[in-house]
């Protein structure tokens, strides 16, 4: 049951109308509504607060003190319903919505190619996808599912491994002056482009090869790595990236290899979910197909991207 103090929505909007108007004839006006109307709400909200919202001076509205205070929070109430309702529209009628959190770059790069495929398998399913690079808490927030690296999970929650990390060593031809690969002193004397979320990569990756790491970390730095690869396509470095990331521009040619080398990351992308997912059958679905795609691998991407 409704406490009695709540205004209701009309309420809201009368009184924030008239607050950013200044007069209930201009609000009227705004929201399509008699000025008696508007009257009326905004004389029905002052009597269920207890309050005065307005103080009126020469046929203006001017807010009280106690009318400020609503302000702030009745434009942002209104906002966040008006949000809301558009987010649900946005489904198109879809009664199951899969709300997953993703890694950035492995989504676009990797998962958001494949899920138009998916939509042919299950039609009546739509997806609500966010760029996520920390960690899940499934009892706070409403996703159903997250793609995450390594065993990053609250209490409770399942995981599956999808695929190791293997991070490669890219530059645009150009860079490499035909060269076909370099070797790990050549690479510390080109400008290596940084991953801000994740400054040691390149430490760890002179330290792999037993070099003095602490004199070669210069470059610009960037927080994504869909920025880190489309820097290095532009010819603005080294980038040291997931290949899983790359593979677009790998093959249609605009980044190579500059290395022989790989380095497997000890933290493998994996899909983490709380017990409720499980019994969504939509969510298990996609799961089941999911764990399809990691096995098919590379040979499957010309597939996905049709």
């Amino acid at each position: 049951m409704r406490e009695g103090y709540i205004p209701t929505i009309t309420e809201l909007q009368a009184f924030s109308a008239c607050a950013r108007l200044g007069a209930t004839t201009r609000a009227a006006q705004a929201l399509n509504l008699t000025q008696s109307a508007v009257s009326r709400s905004v004389g029905t909200l002052e009597e269920r607060l207890g309050v005065r919202l307005f103080h009126r001076v020469k046929q203006r509205l001017i807010l009280s003190d106690a009318g400020r205070a609503l302000f702030r929070d009745a434009d942002r109430l209104l906002d966040d319903l008006r949000q809301a309702a558009m987010t649900v529209m946005a489904f198109g009628g879809h009664a199951d919505v899969l709300r997953l959190a993703v890694l950035p770059t492995f989504g676009s790069s990797w998962l958001v190619p494949r899920l138009a495929a998916y939509r042919a398998i299950a039609p009546n399913l739509t997806f609500d996808v966010s760029a996520r690079l920390d960690v899940v808490d499934f009892e706070t927030e409403g996703f159903d599912a997250a793609i995450q690296r390594g065993d990053h999970r609250s209490g409770g929650a399942y995981a599956d491994v999808l695929m190791a990390e293997e991070l490669v060593v890219l530059a645009a031809p150009s860079l490499l002056g035909g060269r076909r690969v370099l070797a790990d002193d050549e690479l510390a004397g080109l400008p290596l482009l940084q991953q801000s979320t994740r400054p040691t990569l390149w430490l760890d990756w002179f330290r792999d090869a037993g070099l003095d790491s602490r004199t070669i970390l210069r470059g610009a730095r960037f927080q994504h790595f869909d920025m880190v690869v489309n820097a290095a396509i532009a010819g603005l470095g080294v980038a040291l990236v997931p290949e899983v990331v790359a593979r677009a521009a790998l093959a249609a040619g605009d980044l190579c290899p500059a290395s022989e080398r790989r380095l497997v990351g000890d933290q493998p992308y994996t899909l983490i979910y709380p017990a409720r997912s499980r019994q969504m059958d939509g969510f298990m679905r996609f799961r089941a197909w999911l764990l399809d795609e990691v096995k098919a691998g590379p040979a499957a991407e010309t597939t996905a991207g049709r």
